[in-house]
């Protein structure tokens, strides 16, 4: 299986397909959230990459670009963001959080809720076809 740099094109064309072979077949989020990231100190690109997170149909969909209108907006590294989304590493998001690595506009509370959920097992299938295809 072919490997990508996290949140490269590439990445993001091979992360949607294998999103699209799980559409339907995992339980709908607990929590709606509209969420935009803002995510430094990436090693391709300008840079920065701008992306967001949006829960509101049920399923978890994550894209690039931002929505307008969002709940809280989330400004991280690259690093921290890889560790979160794809390595599942919740202790690395909040070891960042507590060292001012990561920067929340907005409420809050939304984002504590979806962390605070476990993963059912589909969830966690996924997540791990995702680590698979990232370097």
């Amino acid at each position: 299986m072919a490997k990508y740099p996290f949140l490269s094109p590439q990445w993001v064309e091979a992360a949607k397909t294998i999103r699209e072979d799980y559409r339907g077949k995992i339980p709908p989020t607990a929590h709606v959230m509209r969420l935009n990231q803002v995510i430094t100190e990436v090693p391709f690109g300008d840079g920065t990459i701008n992306a967001h997170v949006d829960t509101t149909t049920g399923e978890l969909e994550m894209e690039l670009g931002h929505l307008d209108g969002p709940d809280l907006q989330v400004t991280l590294d690259y690093a921290t963001a890889k560790a979160i989304f794809v390595e599942g590493n919740p202790q690395a998001g909040m070891q960042a959080f507590m060292a001012g690595k990561i920067k929340v506009e907005g409420d809050v509370t939304k984002l504590m809720a979806m962390q605070a959920t476990p993963p059912d097992p589909g969830t966690l299938e996924l997540a791990g076809r995702i680590k698979e295809i990232t370097e």
